[in-house]
């Protein structure tokens, strides 16, 4: 494995068993956290062409049902503005990583660690 980063919030308790699932497997890891690093217009528009709109938006939290996001008809542009400004509408964690046989970047959304153990042992 190359490199792996971790995107989310460190309070988040899905971001903290990834991290924790990381290091209990000795790998180096770079953690990101969206409350004091500025989400990126780009880099958002990267994730949402490597695994869709959908996937990213977290409609089951707290910031999706305070902003009334349910009830609204939004536009795949208008989510992708919201997310932009309420970063923690974003599922979390946001894993990506480079493995040594893959010549492009990989993306695991959210905690899963059938899937983490998968991909990194």
């Amino acid at each position: 494995m190359e490199a792996i980063t971790i995107y989310g919030i460190k309070t988040c308790g899905s971001v903290q068993k990834a991290r924790k699932y990381l290091e209990s497997k000795n790998l180096p890891h770079e953690f990101v956290d969206w409350k004091t690093t500025p989400l990126d217009f780009g880099f958002l528009e990267w994730l949402i062409g490597e695994v869709g709109i959908e996937v990213l938006l977290n409609t089951k939290g707290a910031t999706y049902k305070k902003l009334g996001l349910k009830e609204r008809a939004l536009s795949p542009a208008q989510k992708q503005q919201i997310m932009l400004e309420y970063p923690l509408l974003i599922k979390r964690p946001v894993i990506v990583y480079k493995p040594s046989s893959a010549s492009a970047m990989q993306v695991l959304v959210g905690f899963d660690e059938s899937r983490l153990a998968e991909v990194f042992g």
